[in-house]
Order: C-alpha cells, then sequence, then structure tokens
C-alpha cells in the first residue's frame, strides 16, 4: 500500500519526542532538545508541537530531485561512476552562517517545496532512471527521519540503495533507527574545535565524533568523511594534525577523507575561497598521519581526486572533478596490480554517468496514491 504524501498543512506523526509536563513537549531527534509549545517549531523549522506531540511538516514534499553522479555527495568508494537520485526538503538542526545549500537548509516555507513524491513513487523513478542509489542531501536528512527511512524501505524493496549526506548531529537512538536503513554516508566534519562547532553552526563537537565512532564500530555502513575548509577559520596545521590523528586512532586508516574549497556564501561573506594549497596541505597531513584514501574537492587536481593502492600505489580510478578516467580494479575489488584488497562498495565495472546533472519530474512516478 503506498504511503501517505502529507501536506506542510497536516504533518506527519513522528516516534522521538516526550511531554515535558507544562504543556510543553520535547524534540529527542537531535542533541538540541527542543522544548516546544503547541504551534512552535524547532531550530530545524520542520518538527513542530501539535496536538501534544511532535509532528514532520515536510514528509512527502522536496526542493526537486536531480541526477548527480555519486561522486558528487562526495563518495569516491561508492559504486563509482553510478547516478545518484538526489533530494532535499527545507531546514536544517544546525546554523551554519557558511551554508552552501541555504536557500534549500535555511528556508522556513514549506511552500517553496514544489515536488510531492511518496516513497514508493521515488523509489520507481530511480528504478526507471537508472539509478543505483537515492541520496537524502541538500539539508540533513536527520530532520526528516521518518521520510528518510521511509523511501530507504521503499527503495531496498525494488534493489535501490539509500545514501545519507549528513553532518552528524543526532541522538543515539533514532540514529541506530536511521542507520539500519541506509547503505552509505558522507558526514561532513565541519571542524576539529568545539569553539568553532558552537560559534558557526550553533552545535557541538562531540555528538558529531560519537556518529563517526557509531558507523565504524557498529554498523556496515559504508561512510566518507567531509571537511570543508575555510580560511583562517578551520584550516590551521594544529586542527589538521589534531583531526586526523583523531580520524587514524578511532576508525582507522581506510575511512576517506575529503578536503573539499570551501566559497563566500549565506552569512560568511567576508572570507577568501579556499586556496588551492590549503587543500594540498591538507592532504599532505592526512597521508602523513596514515589515512590511506585522502581526497581533495571543489578544484581542479586529478592527482588528489584520483584513487591509488595504498600497497604498490597503481592509479586504481582516476578522477577529474566527477569524471572518471582508469579503472583497475578488478571483479572483486581489489588492485589489478598487486592484490590488494581496496576499502569499500565496488562492481566489476564502473558506472558510465559521467559528471551530468538531470533533473527528475517526479510527476511521472507519482500515480499511484
Amino acid at each position: 500500500m503506498a504511503s501517505p504524501v502529507q501536506t506542510a498543512n497536516t504533518g506527519h506523526p513522528t516516534r522521538y519526542w516526550h511531554a515535558l509536563g507544562d504543556g510543553r513537549v520535547q524534540c529527542d531527534v537531535c542533541p538540541r532538545a527542543c522544548k516546544l509549545a503547541e504551534g512552535q517549531a524547532g531550530l530545524c523549522f520542520v518538527r513542530s508541537a501539535r496536538d501534544g506531540q511532535i509532528q514532520l511538516d515536510t514528509y512527502g514534499r522536496s526542493s526537486g530531485f536531480i541526477i548527480d553522479p555519486i561522486e558528487k555527495k562526495p563518495l569516491n568508494h561508492f559504486l563509482p561512476g553510478t547516478p545518484v537520485m538526489s533530494f532535499g526538503t527545507a531546514g536544517c538542526n544546525l546554523a551554519c552562517t557558511f551554508c552552501q545549500n541555504w536557500d534549500i537548509s535555511k528556508s522556513r516555507e514549506a511552500s517553496k517545496l514544489a515536488a510531492a513524491a511518496s516513497p514508493e513513487a521515488i523509489a520507481r523513478a530511480a528504478v526507471a532512471t537508472g539509478c543505483r542509489s537515492v541520496a537524502y542531501t541538500y539539508n540533513d536528512p536527520v530532520i526528516f527521519h521518518e521520510y528518510a527511512i521511509d523511501i530507504a524501505q521503499a527503495c531496498h524493496e525494488v534493489g535501490v540503495k539509500s545514501v545519507a549526506v549528513t553532518a552528524g548531529y543526532v541522538n543515539a537512538e533514532p540514529r541506530a533507527e536511521f542507520y539500519r536503513h541506509m547503505d552509505a554516508a558522507n558526514v561532513d566534519l565541519k571542524a576539529f574545535t568545539e569553539e568553532f562547532y558552537w560559534r558557526v553552526t550553533k552545535g557541538h563537537l562531540q555528538p558529531v565524533l560519537e556518529t563517526l565512532k557509531y558507523l565504524k564500530h557498529e554498523t556496515d555502513v559504508w561512510f566518507e568523511i567531509t571537511t570543508l575548509l575555510i580560511p583562517g577559520e578551520n584550516d590551521s596545521e594544529a586542527e589538521l594534525q589534531a583531526m586526523t590523528q583523531w580520524v587514524m586512532e578511532n576508525l582507522g586508516p581506510d575511512v576517506p577523507l575529503h578536503f573539499t574549497a570551501f566559497h563566500p556564501d549565506y552569512r560568511m561573506l567576508d572570507k577568501q575561497r579556499t586556496p588551492h594549497e590549503t587543500l594540498i596541505r591538507a592532504h599532505r597531513i592526512a597521508r602523513a598521519n596514515g589515512v590511506r584514501h585522502a581526497y581533495v574537492g571543489n578544484v581542479h587536481d586529478v592527482g588528489r581526486q584520483s584513487t591509488y593502492c595504498p600497497c604498490c600505489g597503481e592509479r586504481l580510478v582516476g578522477r577529474d572533478w566527477h569524471l572518471l578516467s582508469d579503472w583497475h580494479l578488478d571483479a572483486n575489488g581489489r588492485c589489478d596490480n598487486c592484490g590488494t584488497a581496496i576499502p569499500g562498495v565496488f562492481e566489476p565495472q564502473p558506472g558510465d554517468w559521467g559528471s551530468k546533472r538531470q533533473r527528475v519530474d517526479m510527476t511521472r512516478f507519482s500515480n499511484a496514491y
């Protein structure tokens, strides 16, 4: 039976909340623990108090659906070269002043969400367009927890995988339920100081680190980490040393790290774009500390965007931005030169989607509900 598509006016019931006894209810999805009176919405704008419970106001509605290369998420070790159907909703549970998707994540207007789709319609669209996975992205899927899980279940029924692009700011119980349904994730580690997290995102670092450790040690989810390097904010030698050493000690050498270039946006317009040299330095520090797969992004750098065998140095997957070139992995995801197993989720041959972006008209797939 098709899942109902909720409108912004009706809301969708949620699980992670409790009554406070004073007429308010507390949302328990993320560490913010928003305490809401009737009719109030949390900082994310999309989870609100109605009829004595927390409801999700954006279930079934999206800012639009686009087919991307999986490398754009970025994921370099998960089904390389394949298309992923990407979408977001509205709102966010962090308040980053540098947000690169601020028109979506900071939107308070559910009326802007023009694309309506049930979980089953999204699964049908993914199959019909040849997408191997669906990505919950542009804003954090933590805040549309119930919608994302329902979509993941519908997708799994038709052989389509699910990818979470997230800041990892979520409480333990909803985190466990959420990742039971995810196949891959890219976690945005925004910095490695509590001072940055509180001042720039109005959040905290430790819950993100707990999510990363949970993913590594308690799930089979393939995940990679991205840090947007902002000049003068989170790009110091000391911070990059501390972060990459923490990754090695807590996650091991095989979790890919992506260092990407910042551009001025939203409320952080006073910073320059990240110099290429900063990305090179971060890449060098990560490799020196033992990270086997470090990458740079948002710049042209084939050498540091490609995947190499950590044993013999063979270029296994060549990348120019999101376009693949070399492919030297065997059918089992091993280096075809020396046989070293490469961590990730690989198929015998890469996809051939290339660097295209393509919009999806969901009305073609939404006539069954």
